[in-house]
């Protein structure tokens, strides 16, 4: 019985350890390119993007559509007075009218629909760039977070060890007790800073999680980001989202003014009935043609706002253009630069590896003070920090420049 006991036991805690396992896996982010297209039909802004797409095109289908046709009926000389007490001698008219656009207004209004769609579809185009550039940036805050979170770890198992080797000292009277406490001092330095690490991992999961629309926040990244080559730089004339997004808008602000200098023409309607005569059982045609009088209405407001409109959007062009070539060239700078600080920080972080080796075996020989062993730990472990820095401002240097170029961040990447 007590053997039986002891199996079931075990293949249910087997079965919860594969669950808990597959669980962690399921809430690991999987690297970068995956996610990023994982995403593309999880995002919120993306799909933001893509039903404002849809909007425009459903009016700039609506554009199209023709005035309606107005059916009437209409009864007259009936249920009055005298003779016209009853139908007998009653009027009756079924007619049709149908208005027509004048002026070119159908034409203009296609026209700035077809516009306002090509300013959806390049504002989606400047969105799914923009969130790339965003998630290299979230999935690489977090990939450094992690491994910052890692060394935080290794900074308190090198602050334990400095203790134990304090106290020992201590112990054997080779060391005063003051150097002891001075070491336990050190190692709960290291432990509040392993909380404000893990902290802050827990948070840049979070907003990884939030960007891409996981129902599930992530418990950690496969990582590969901060070490990622640099995508193939595009090849001919640089292409820009933003500027390409700001002239569309440019075009269909031009396209409303001739739309609104349209709607200055007055529309005609015409109208055809047939009339019956009730006294004596007789029919006959009706004609009909009427148009507003422009007189007070002219449309002078609404033209003027459309031409102002489109002057603003002059102006956001040149604004966009000028900003693109400086962000254009303020991230090839600092590509270039972090390349090579990238390149320094990592030859510190050797030397300082070097020298908290070299201060542990001389403080372990006794011919080291402590206070130089903490300085050298703690130069060791800034040295890696300043190292993980380094790589995410590699990062989003390379992603900036990315945008500029509407490419993808690292998009060359398997």
């Amino acid at each position: 019985m007590s053997s039986n006991r002891w199996s079931l036991r075990a293949a249910l805690a087997c079965v919860a350890s594969s669950l808990f396992c597959a669980s962690v896996a399921a809430q690991t982010a999987p690297t970068f390119h995956a996610l990023l297209k994982q995403t593309q039909a999880s995002a919120p802004r993306l799909a933001l993007g893509a039903a404002e797409t849809r909007v425009a095109e459903g009016q700039a289908a609506q554009a199209a559509a023709r005035p309606n046709p107005t059916l009437g009926l209409m009864v007259e000389n009936a249920a009055g007075s005298g003779p016209y007490k009853d139908f007998d001698s009653a009027e009756t008219t079924l007619s049709i009218e149908q208005p027509l656009e004048l002026g070119g207004k159908r034409a203009a209004r296609i026209s700035a629909a077809q516009a306002d769609l090509a300013v959806a579809q390049a504002r989606a185009a400047l969105g799914q760039v923009d969130f790339a550039r965003d998630l290299a940036l979230a999935y690489a805050n977090a990939e450094a977070a992690q491994q910052r979170l890692a060394i935080a770890r290794d900074s308190v198992d090198l602050a334990q060890a400095d203790a134990r080797a304090a106290r020992l000292l201590v112990d054997n009277g080779k060391e005063a007790q003051v150097r002891a406490v001075q070491a336990d001092a050190g190692l709960a330095t290291a432990r509040a800073d392993l909380a404000t690490a893990q902290a802050e991992a827990e948070t840049t999961l979070a907003r990884l999680s939030a960007l891409t629309g996981s129902p599930e926040t992530y418990t950690a990244v496969t990582g590969g980001l901060l070490d990622a080559a640099p995508a193939t730089p595009p090849t001919g004339a640089a292409f820009s989202p933003a500027i390409a997004a700001a002239r569309a808008e440019r075009d269909a602000a031009e396209r409303r003014i001739a739309m609104e200098r349209a709607r200055r023409v007055p529309d005609l309607a015409v109208s055809f009935g047939v009339r019956q005569f009730q006294g004596d059982d007789s029919t006959a045609a009706v004609f009909g043609i009427s148009a507003p009088l422009p007189l007070f209405d002219r449309n002078r407001g609404a033209v003027a706002a459309a031409t102002a409109n489109a002057q603003a959007a002059q102006a956001r062009l040149a604004v966009a253009q000028a900003e693109q070539d400086g962000d254009r060239r303020a991230s090839t700078a600092q590509v270039a630069a972090a390349g090579q600080t990238l390149e320094a920080s990592r030859q510190a972080e050797n030397a300082a590896s070097e020298a908290y080796r070299l201060d542990r075996i001389g403080y372990d020989a006794g011919r080291l003070p402590l206070s130089e062993l903490l300085a050298a730990r703690r130069d060791l472990i800034a040295a890696r920090g300043r190292v993980i820095d380094t790589k995410l401002a590699r990062v989003k240097a390379l992603a900036d420049l990315a945008r500029t170029q509407g490419a993808i961040p690292f998009g060359d990447q398997p």
